[in-house]
């Protein structure tokens, strides 16, 4: 098999594996950081390179709701979005969820407002785990273009039939460039085929679609929505060994582990954080600590049995997240957590919550939650005598001038407890 190799950005990425897997309708509506997903599309579809039709449409809700109506009508389809965008998406998400219309769908992560933010966190997403889409994070433009072609053959296995949201950080990834291997159509061709669903608008076999129920019947259909999300999990699997058989290239299914075997502290990541993380890990056990790394790709189902089996041996465990559920933790922190609650004597977790707004996670950062922060706050007791988590703002403090001549930097009145002076590492601890 010929692979085609390019230097392309995230955002290209996405889009030539869309041609690749052959949508039959493209309906999107541009935002920042997605927008270049868009518009390589439209300009394939003009020069023939994607026999697809283009919507345009006029709004995110708009993109969703026609994406609905074609699966309905039995084709395949691909949509982009992001952010705010993904939010005005939600009423479709839960919709198209529950139709059981295995839509395609890249959403660039990026803040949510206010403060309006263009930059990436993965708070947009996150925010809608519970709306029965599947949830894969990708680490670089590789593994998303890999992912856009896995997605289809998961999302439209007759066991599943579940929409697929495929998550890449905003401009971290989606603007910058590498080398990226493309496949050549005829392996994608024999990897994925033709959409055929018998759940479709039929004038032969008349169907109710979009109906009501009643209190008596409502449960069972949601019970087998549950059961394909947790039926997915082998269809994952199989997926990425496959595709790992053609292409070269798995990716660990659920999760991929990084010196978890010995390791006696690891971060758990999500996202592009994964490959810093890496090096910092390689670094360190150059040293001789005996660190590793957890990088979850899927949310949604989420992988507690890897989890628990990655972590059983470990002494201490810490999960960054690029989100905030206020007043309690970060979402990644709460699903790691309920996943180790399972085993008879679960590590001690500190939760990292950093990289909010696009704020850059550094070597040295990660360094720090290695070193300065699993070792000295983890292993604290309650007044039972009990160790406990615990959930730390973690950020890269500054201190500079704005444009208006005001001193900008870490505010708020929990401050007092940072540690070193500008340009420093700032801790934020919440002791709740």
């Amino acid at each position: 098999m010929v692979e085609e190799k390019r230097f392309i950005s995230g955002d290209d990425a996405v889009a030539f594996g869309a041609r690749l897997a052959r949508p039959h309708v493209i309906s999107a509506y541009p935002i920042t950081p997605q927008t270049v997903v868009v518009e390589r599309l439209s300009e394939m579809v003009e020069d023939g390179s994607l026999k697809a039709d283009f919507m345009h449409v006029e709004s995110e809700h708009s993109a969703i709701s026609a994406a609905m109506g074609v699966s309905v009508a039995g084709a395949r389809v691909f949509t982009a979005t992001s952010s705010q965008g993904l939010l005005y998406m939600a009423e479709g998400l839960f919709y198209s969820a529950g139709g059981r219309f295995p839509i395609v769908m890249m959403n660039a992560n990026r803040s949510l407002a206010l403060p309006w933010s263009i930059y990436g966190d993965q708070s947009d997403s996150l925010s809608q785990l519970n709306s029965g889409w599947i949830q894969v994070y990708v680490e670089d433009a590789q593994e998303v273009l890999d992912m856009i072609i896995q997605a289809y053959r998961i999302a439209e296995d007759p066991s599943v039939l579940t929409p697929f949201m495929v998550n890449l950080d905003g401009f971290l990834l989606t603007h910058t460039y590498e080398p990226v291997s493309i496949p050549d159509q005829a392996g994608v061709d024999a990897f994925l085929p033709p959409f055929s669903t018998h759940n479709k608008i039929s004038f032969e076999k008349p169907l109710n679609m979009g109906f009501s129920t009643t209190p008596q019947d409502n449960l069972e259909y949601k019970y087998q929505q549950h059961q394909a999300m947790l039926d997915s999990v082998e269809v994952i699997q199989k997926v990425d060994s496959e595709f790992a058989e053609r292409f070269g290239r798995g990716y660990g299914g659920l999760v991929e582990e990084y010196f978890c075997n010995d390791a006696e502290v690891i971060l758990v990541t999500l996202g592009s954080v994964t490959g810093t993380t890496r090096v910092v890990v390689d670094r360190m056990r150059d040293t001789g600590r005996r660190v590793g790394l957890l990088k979850i790709r899927y949310m949604r189902p989420f992988p507690v049995n890897e989890v628990n089996r990655v972590c059983k041996t470990v002494k201490r465990v810490g999960i960054i997240d690029r989100d905030i559920s206020f007043g309690y933790e970060g979402t990644v922190f709460t699903n790691v957590n309920s996943a180790l609650s399972r085993l008879g004597n679960p590590p001690e977790t500190v939760n990292f919550v950093c990289g909010l707004g696009g704020r850059d996670i550094p070597k040295e950062d990660l360094e720090g939650m290695f070193l300065q922060r699993l070792d000295s706050y983890v292993g604290r007791t309650s007044v039972s005598g009990k160790s406990h988590s615990m959930k730390i703002f973690y950020a890269q403090c500054f201190s500079s001038r704005s444009n208006t001549g005001q001193q900008r930097g870490c505010a708020g009145k929990h401050g007092n407890h940072g540690i070193g002076g500008e340009g420093h590492l700032r801790i934020y601890e919440s002791n709740r």
